[in-house]
């Protein structure tokens, strides 16, 4: 879409959609992720359907297990966040 200020998207795409591509990649299940993250696989399901969000400390630690920047990480995230409350407010307007 694009406004004044230039181009954005409007489909919203978790971070977590990313984070699989990576993870096939890397041939590691998401067993394994959340086992090196000493996390529990319900939680990092969530991470990959975009209910919950990727952190700092965990886009650190996605930093040292897969090998993305953590800087990647957290601009995915905040990009996904404001896409949702752009479509959320085409909804209210």
């Amino acid at each position: 879409m694009k406004t004044k200020g230039g181009y954005y998207s409007n489909l919203p795409v978790p971070p977590g959609e990313y984070l699989e591509e990576v993870l096939g990649d890397l041939g590691m299940s998401k067993d394994e992720l959340a086992r090196r993250m000493n996390q529990s696989a319900r939680g990092l399901s969530a991470i990959f359907k975009g209910e919950k969000a990727i952190t700092p400390d965990t886009a650190l630690q996605l930093d040292k297990l897969v090998g993305v920047p953590a800087h990647i990480w957290t601009g995915l995230e905040a990009e996904y966040r404001l896409t949702l409350a752009r479509e959320q407010q085409k909804k209210v307007f």
